[in-house]
C-alpha cells in the first residue's frame, strides 16, 4: 500500500515589526497565500495578538515574540524560541523607530544614538542571529522596508534615512556573502504610504498643504500608496529565486 507523502515544510515568515500599520498588512498578505506567520513586537502585545488572530482566521499559523531589536540576548532568545519549532524561510524587516521630522542642525547626539542602536545595530542582531539558522536549513530571504528618501532627501527626515542606508548597505553585503548559501537579500524603497508614522505625523499636523504639494510634485502617479501595494512587493521578492541584492521602489515613481 502507498503511503501518502507527507507535504514539504516551508517554514515560516518572520515579519519584524508585525504588531505595526505595514508589518500588520504584510502579514495578511502572505497569510491570504498560506503562509504561516511569526510576528514581532516592541510594546503593543495586544495588538499583536489581534493580528496574529487575523492569521489564524486565514486558516494560518501564528505566533507573536516580544522583541527589541536593540536588545542583542533578547533577539538571540527570540530567534532561540521561534527557530525550536519552526524553520525561517522569510524574514521582513517592517519596524523602526517612531521619529519626529527633525533637520540634521536639530538633533542631539543622543537621539542619534538611540535611533541608530535601535534600528542599525538592531538591524546586525537580527542578521547575527539569524543568518546561521538559514545557512543550516538550505537558504532563505531576508525584506528590508527601506524607504525612496535615498533617491531624493526629505528634509527633517535624517533619522529615517540614514539607518535605513546603512542596513541597505549591509544587505547588499548579506546578498554578495551569503549567495552560495541559498540566502537572498533585498529591501523595497517605501515612498509616502498611507500608513503607520505617516498617519500619524499626518495627524499631529506635520504635513502642511505645501509639503503635500511639493510631495505631488515629484510622483508620476498622483496618489499616495498603500500598505497592500508594499505587501505585493514584498511577496514578489519572498518569491523571487533569482533576484538578489536589489531595492525595488513603491513610491509612485518618487524622485524620477
Amino acid at each position: 500500500m502507498t503511503q501518502p507523502q507527507s507535504q514539504p515544510d516551508h517554514g515560516l515568515t518572520l515579519v519584524i515589526g508585525g504588531s505595526g500599520g505595514m508589518g500588520s498588512v504584510i502579514c495578511r498578505h502572505f497569510a491570504e497565500r498560506g503562509c504561516d506567520i511569526a510576528l514581532t513586537y516592541r510594546h503593543n502585545r495586544a495588538r499583536a495578538e489581534e493580528v496574529a488572530a487575523e492569521v489564524r482566521s486565514l486558516g494560518c499559523q501564528a505566533g507573536i515574540h516580544g522583541m527589541d531589536l536593540a536588545d542583542e540576548s533578547g533577539v538571540a532568545a527570540a530567534i532561540r524560541e521561534i527557530t525550536a519549532i519552526r524553520r525561517i524561510r522569510t524574514i521582513v524587516i517592517a519596524s523602526g523607530s517612531d521619529i519626529d521630522q527633525r533637520r540634521i542642525a536639530d538633533l542631539t547626539p543622543a537621539l542619534w544614538r538611540s535611533v541608530i542602536d535601535a534600528d542599525s545595530n538592531g538591524f546586525f542582531n537580527l542578521a547575527h542571529h539569524t543568518l546561521p539558522h538559514l545557512r543550516a536549513n538550505g537558504g532563505g530571504c531576508y525584506i528590508h522596508l527601506s524607504t525612496c528618501g535615498m533617491q531624493r532627501w526629505p528634509d527633517g527626515d535624517a533619522l529615517s534615512v540614514a539607518p535605513k542606508a546603512c542596513n541597505d548597505a549591509l544587505l547588499r553585503g548579506i546578498a554578495r556573502e551569503e549567495g552560495r548559501h541559498g540566502i537572498r537579500a533585498n529591501s523595497i524603497a517605501v515612498g509616502v504610504i498611507e500608513s503607520g508614522i505617516f498617519l500619524r505625523l499626518k495627524e499631529q499636523g506635520h504635513f502642511d498643504e505645501r509639503w503635500h504639494q511639493a510631495v505631488q510634485r515629484n510622483l508620476c502617479i498622483k496618489r499616495y500608496g498603500r500598505p497592500e501595494e508594499v505587501a505585493e512587493a514584498a511577496w514578489y521578492l519572498a518569491n523571487a529565486g533569482y533576484v538578489t541584492g536589489q531595492t525595488i521602489a513603491v513610491s509612485g515613481g518618487y524622485g524620477i
